[in-house]
């Protein structure tokens, strides 16, 4: 049986690996397409309305954030999150068990369920949105415009999955996997750290998996529900904001005589 301490380095490592894993340069990824661009066709931009971040705007761009979903970065994250879903399922009503009966636990993680609250999330992206709208600022408008799209495309994809997977949760409502706090937390560090790159990115993923912690020791979810659930905040995140990175990590395989690796480059979006 494993201690505390190991299972929360270990879902932090998986976490950390996917978080990774969703900022990629690989050469085929959509990544180095203009904002906007369709991922079946590369070469024809989706039109950009008169004003990017009018009401309508969001509307219009959310359909071509879809379509931009399918890529190989999507793939790699949820095939990631959805082998270590597996492979802590076995695991899972014993972790939970363990976060719900820790007071250490209990008195760090209490604030993040309300942090994580679908409200809380959707109400910050609409705020930042209706704070540029209000001041004029196109920069604030265009991140609260992908922070609301994050959060629209994050809950459309969390409770298609939650209905079609009917698991049961830990307290025995319905609708456990994957976390819908866990999402929205994730979707919006995804955007954050797209739009300000990793030193703002990393204490809001930090934040995030905070609130995935919270939702365990609430007793409302199990650990491959956190896990999934991140990983549909990050491919969210990153969908909503193609083309407007500011740094992303280049991922390349190499050779070596008796064996290989994978190479890890930070790379400065130009």
């Amino acid at each position: 049986m494993q201690s505390l301490e190991r299972i929360v380095f270990r879902t932090a490592l998986i976490l950390l690996t996917l978080t990774v894993v969703g900022h990629p340069a690989l050469a085929q990824s959509n990544e180095s397409r203009p904002a906007g661009t369709p991922a079946a066709s590369p070469a024809q931009p989706r039109p950009a309305p008169p004003d990017s971040t009018s009401l309508a705007s969001l509307v219009t761009d959310l359909g071509g954030d879809f379509r931009d979903l399918p890529s190989v970065e999507t793939a790699l994250i949820l095939g990631i999150a959805g082998g270590a879903s597996l492979a802590v399922h076995g695991e899972d009503a014993e972790v939970t068990r363990r976060f719900v009966t820790s007071p250490r636990l209990e008195t760090v993680l209490e604030p993040g369920e309300g942090v994580g609250d679908g409200a809380v999330q959707i109400g910050l992206a609409v705020g930042m949105y209706a704070l540029g709208r209000g001041f004029a600022s196109p920069r604030v408008s265009l991140l609260g415009a992908d922070l609301v799209r994050s959060q629209i495309m994050s809950t459309t994809l969390t409770l298609g999955i939650k209905v079609a997977v009917g698991r049961r949760r830990p307290d025995g409502r319905r609708f456990s996997f994957p976390s819908g706090h866990t999402s929205s937390s994730f979707a919006t560090a995804t955007v954050l750290q797209r739009h300000f790159g990793w030193r703002v990115g990393l204490p809001a993923y930090g934040l995030a998996a905070f609130v995935g912690g919270s939702r365990l020791q609430e007793n409302k979810h199990y650990l491959s529900d956190v896990i999934f659930g991140a990983a549909i905040g990050l491919v969210s995140g990153r969908s909503v904001t193609i083309g407007r990175k500011h740094a992303t990590f280049a991922v390349s395989p190499f050779a070596v005589p008796g064996g290989g690796g994978v190479g890890v480059t930070l790379v400065p979006n130009r």
